[in-house]
């Protein structure tokens, strides 16, 4: 899928922000901010070993392990967050980005298997959503344990047709106008040069995964898929993600929100809450 400018505005102003409250804590760095690590590719903000089940959380095009901080203590107990972080950004801010899904999982996935010695389930948003999607068909193929539930949110169905135009081969100038073009975008960013390249750069390497995505028709998953929609979101219309339920033998289930493509925010509450009584019941 690829992004709209009002997408890319969204995605800045969140980023931006983000930064900004890491900026004013009183933390030095990312690596001071509550998490645990035992795996590179895994950000434990609450590590919780009598958990029944793991949720791994797959962060939207632009963003890193960070934006699930908040989840670990609004998640009911049960259930203990393993934020994915993807190379290139936050405490893997010097390793080499992705930029294509398959060479991507090839390495991520071999990194995640020992973290599944317990029932799991997946959660992505936009650009996450495709990325546990394929994570889990991944599984299927190498005969591994799979999750129990899938949790898309804010992604149309991969065999959908894709109604933007790719962007992340654009020209530097270009995609920096295609970025600030609406209203919205954070002082925190424009105001610092080094800080605008850097989000540049990682976005493009996000959208240049999404928009090189190439959907290979499978047999549907034997787990349950929960899709997550918000009603005012341009770039993703709720209409398109009720196809997912051809991606699953199993029960499927649609949730609106009030909101834009980033109700994921907006509506973080009653969205965990609809997220513990899903993985619980």
């Amino acid at each position: 899928m690829s992004l709209s400018p009002l997408l890319l505005c969204e995605t800045l102003r969140e980023w931006g922000s983000q930064k900004s409250r890491i900026q004013k804590s009183k933390f030095k760095d990312y690596n001071s901010l509550l998490f645990v690590m035992r795996n590179p590719w895994i950000v434990y903000p609450k590590p919780n070993p009598q958990a029944h089940l793991r949720l791994f959380c797959f962060p939207f095009a632009g963003a890193g392990a960070s934006f699930f901080k908040p989840w670990a203590d609004r998640l009911l107990p049960q259930i203990e967050v393993c934020a994915v972080q993807l190379p290139g950004r936050e405490n893997r801010i010097k390793e080499p980005l992705f930029s294509q899904l398959t060479p991507l999982l090839q390495q991520m996935i071999p990194a995640l298997l020992p973290e599944f010695d317990r029932p799991f389930a997946f959660f992505g948003h936009s650009l996450g959503a495709l990325i546990c999607f394929e994570s889990a068909r991944q599984l299927r193929q190498l005969k591994h344990r799979q999750p129990f539930h899938l949790l898309i949110s804010a992604r149309q169905a991969p065999n959908s047709p894709d109604l933007h135009p790719p962007i992340h081969q654009l020209p530097e100038a270009e995609f920096f106008q295609q970025v600030c073009r609406f209203n919205g975008t954070p002082s925190v960013v424009l105001q610092n040069p080094r800080l605008m390249k850097l989000f540049v750069r990682i976005l493009r390497a996000d959208l240049a995964i999404a928009e090189t995505y190439s959907y290979i028709e499978e047999a549907p998953l034997d787990c349950p898929i929960s899709a997550f929609s918000g009603l005012q979101d341009e770039v993703v219309l709720t209409a398109s993600l009720g196809a997912w339920c051809e991606q699953t033998f199993s029960k499927f289930q649609l949730h609106t929100f009030p909101g834009n493509h980033f109700f994921l925010k907006s509506k973080q509450q009653e969205i965990l809450q609809v997220i513990s009584q899903t993985l619980l019941e």
